[in-house]
């Protein structure tokens, strides 16, 4: 399942590639476990809308849209103030969670349509936004309010204070704790791992064990973590790639994370895999304590 670092590829990907770009009309597919809102919801409200912005909620890409055809500003200042107007009168959302397999492509108009093809937005521009999922775990949602919450809080601006009662005096293995999107948003399997690894601390304790300094590296390795994967466009372990078609390359770095039986790059002891809550967890026995 894509975590937020590849989320936050795609939707950086995307905002440079569809913002300002007009949805014309809207195709839904037949499967109706993907859509959250119903489908004539979901059309009526992206229909003949543009793309005002669009950004990464937790594991979430959401596309901030506006109301198309207000007459255009005599200047760029007063453009920008219609817009910033716009986006606060008119709130409306489209909301894409990737499941395990989604994906967001832009193509052109005639390009292939893949199988498993859920839904096609023809834009304006002549191109097509096209949502695939094979294994049909991603959902498609609008927020006519513009009120989506992804709960939990955003690791990359989490403060010590607001991070530390998420977790001190729970009794669940830390490497759950931190997968529980209610608490912590966008982390998931494999920047647990390697976060965890970093700060010293074995997947399985239990959070009401670690100690106020512990957590505290236990924050800046989640940031340096997702920061450097941000950076290197995500890891591509399995059929993960950006709205460009391109893979990522922090798997490339991963220091425990699908390493299992191979030597820490530490201390070169195995490294080793457990199941925690059904989820595999990779660690080392030697560096994490």
């Amino acid at each position: 399942m894509p975590e937020l670092p590849e989320v936050e590829t795609i939707a950086r990907g995307l905002a440079k590639r569809v913002t300002g770009d007009v949805i014309e009309s809207v195709w839904l597919g037949e499967k109706p476990e993907l859509l959250k809102s119903p489908a004539p919801e979901i059309a009526n409200a992206l229909e003949h809308r543009r793309i005002a912005a669009v950004r990464r909620m937790g594991k979430h890409i959401v596309f901030d849209l506006e109301q198309n055809g207000a007459a255009p500003a005599r200047s760029a200042k007063k453009a920008k103030l219609r817009a910033k107007e716009k986006v606060t009168e008119n709130k409306t959302q489209w909301i894409v969670h990737l499941g395990m397999t989604g994906r967001l492509q832009v193509s052109e108009a005639d390009a292939e349509i893949l199988k498993h093809t859920h839904a096609i937005l023809k834009l304006a521009s002549g191109r097509e936004l096209r949502f695939v999922d094979p294994r049909r775990f991603g959902r498609l949602s609008v927020a006519v309010a513009g009120d989506f919450d992804a709960a939990g809080i955003e690791p990359l601006e989490a403060d010590f204070e607001r991070f530390l009662p998420l977790f001190s005096g729970r009794k669940t293995p830390i490497k759950s704790a931190l997968l529980n999107q209610k608490l912590l948003r966008g982390v998931g399997n494999i920047y647990a791992d390697e976060s965890l690894f970093r700060a010293g601390i074995r997947p399985r304790r239990s959070a009401s064990t670690i100690k106020r300094d512990q957590f505290a590296r236990l924050l800046e390795s989640v940031k340096e973590v997702l920061r450097e994967a941000i950076a290197l466009g995500g890891s591509s372990i399995s059929d993960y790639v950006d709205a460009d078609g391109e893979e990522g390359f922090f798997q490339l770095q991963h220091r425990v994370y699908g390493r299992e039986g191979e030597p820490c790059l530490v201390c070169k002891t195995p490294i080793k895999r457990i199941v925690i809550a059904g989820r595999s967890s990779h660690y080392c026995p030697k560096c994490q304590k």
